[in-house]
């Protein structure tokens, strides 16, 4: 298969993931799918590597092309099945994450899967939103081992048991209905492509591509001096009275691989900032595919060399029943920061200084006889600047890859009103290239809720590189009262909250400017 060849056949494998993510914005019932675009989808193949992406969120595809082939090993698969789950222990990222796996038959011969997986707010849990400030992983909400929800076509009561736990039942069959309807266009869309080139074909291509990959993470590895480069970095707190809660990392680079050991980080804590090793995975994979050149297919060849160590029952290998709702969207991004430190160091130019490093979660609603609603969101911050560029200001960073909640759709779905939205001026490091600034983001409340906040980098600035300055770190507030960076509160209606996100980190002094 010549060049030209494998970028068409790739493409066509991106445009049915692509098709896939546009269903499932415009089927969806929620917010949080419809107008945030916190989902992903994917392929695989029969043994569940990943084959195809599209540009979604990192988290969840990192962790999909971590855990398939596990998940993939405990079915039989026929035509017309699928399969659901988010215990983040089975393959899962958190609860709110639930993932639904579609078999691709061509010939009745299993040739691979189609793959989505979608935030839910309210995944049963007691806190509205479903991060609640949790000790253990039941009190997230429903936990959904891997299980068939259609078999050969026919829906299987673990469906209707499954939607009967969750309390916004409008909004969670829509949800569930929109993946389901999702994951059968992709399979139709991989039947007929397959079958456009043989199976014996399509599995020869797939080779190509991933020996493609693995050429261009050894071209990368070529550029990267060898060696063993360490960093650390703390995160804020637990929530529960545990603070800078260390995560540390070794990597070991050579012209053939990468050893990414985490070997001194902090055992798992209380609350719920632990994470299990899929969130690892996904944090990791993400930052080396920042650095590949843009072309770089998303599939199994590009992240084989790369080799995780982490102690079972530290922090970012927690053991079950620790609680993750955190996990996920704190722990991972910090993750993303201490393997940038780390890799900083072997090749300082083309690392930028560290982001926002939270993904300032926040969620919300109310349950009573009358009514029951269920909200969560996360807000952008300052991206870190690097040796050709200044930070982004107001931006969501990578770990997630979602948009803000549109203030109509917030408005006109929940009981809030949006009395402030603006860029935090001046809270980017300054620098030769400066940090991004952070978002100021207020919410009066129009009814009684209550509110979850789940935070980092409200005690620790994100840093600067080559001695470019610190961004300033994050607040919270409500009533211009401060809040704790994780916690859960009542609120009544006229009380305001107020989310001040951090901004990024700044490259290179000014004063040394003169140097390059």
């Amino acid at each position: 298969m010549n060049a030209i060849e494998l970028s068409i056949f790739f493409s066509r494998m991106e445009s049915v993931c692509g098709e896939m993510g546009v269903l499932l914005q415009r089927a969806a019932f929620s917010p949080n799918i419809k107008d945030r675009l916190d989902f992903s989808c994917a392929i695989f193949d029969a043994s569940g590597l990943l084959c195809a992406q599209a540009a979604h969120i990192p988290v969840h595809l990192g962790s999909m092309a971590f855990a398939m082939k596990d998940i993939v090993d405990q079915f039989e698969w026929h035509a017309g099945d699928m399969v659901v789950f988010n215990d983040p222990y089975l393959g899962g990222t958190h609860l709110p994450d639930v993932t639904l796996v579609c078999p691709i038959h061509v010939d009745e011969l299993l040739v691979g899967f189609v793959v989505n997986r979608a935030h839910h707010a309210d995944i049963g849990s007691e806190a509205p939103g479903s991060m609640p400030l949790s000790t253990i992983l039941e009190e997230e909400g429903l936990i959904i081992p891997p299980q068939k929800i259609i078999s050969q076509f026919k829906k299987q009561a673990t469906l209707e048991q499954i939607l009967n736990q969750l309390n916004n039942s409008i909004e969670s069959v829509g949800d569930f209905n929109a993946q389901i309807s999702v994951n059968q266009r992709g399979c139709e869309r991989m039947e007929a492509l397959i079958e456009g080139y043989t199976v014996s074909a399509y599995e020869e291509a797939l080779e190509h591509l991933n020996a493609y990959g693995d050429r261009l993470m050894l071209g990368f590895l070529e550029q990267v001096p060898g060696g063993v480069y360490v960093f650390s970095d703390v995160m804020d707190g637990d929530g529960l009275g545990t603070v800078d809660i260390k995560i540390k990392v070794a990597l070991s680079i050579s012209h053939t691989g990468i050893r990414v050991d985490f070997t001194g980080t902090d055992a798992q804590v209380k609350g719920n900032i632990n994470c299990p090793l899929s969130v690892v995975a996904a944090a990791v994979y993400y930052v080396f595919r920042c650095l590949l050149p843009s072309n770089t297919p998303a599939c199994d060849g590009v992240f084989r060399r790369i080799k995780l160590i982490a102690p079972e029952g530290c922090l970012v290998n927690s053991i079950k029943p620790a609680a993750v709702a955190a996990g996920n969207v704190e722990t991972s991004t910090r993750l993303v920061d201490v393997v940038m430190g780390a890799l900083a160091k072997a090749i300082p130019d083309k690392v930028p200084a560290a982001s926002q490093g939270s993904m300032n979660n926040v969620a919300m609603g109310m349950r009573n006889d009358k009514e029951s609603w269920n909200y969560y969101e996360t807000i952008g911050g300052g991206m870190g600047a690097g040796a050709q560029y200044s930070g982004l200001s107001g931006v969501q960073t990578h770990m997630t890859n979602t948009l803000n909640t549109p203030i109509e759709s917030l408005e006109m779905h929940y009981p809030l009103r949006v009395t402030r939205y603006s860029l935090r001026k001046n809270t980017g490091g300054k620098g030769l290239h400066t940090g991004g600034d952070g978002l100021c983001r207020e919410i009066e409340f129009l009814d009684n809720a209550q509110v979850t906040v789940l935070t980092e980098r409200r005690s620790h600035q994100p840093w600067g590189l080559q001695g470019g300055e610190a961004g300033v770190e994050g607040a919270n507030w409500l009533n211009k009262t401060p809040m704790p960076a994780k916690a859960s509160v009542q609120v009544a209606l006229g009380e305001r909250l107020l989310i001040e996100t951090p901004g990024g980190g700044g490259w290179r002094s000014a004063l040394n400017s003169s140097k390059l």
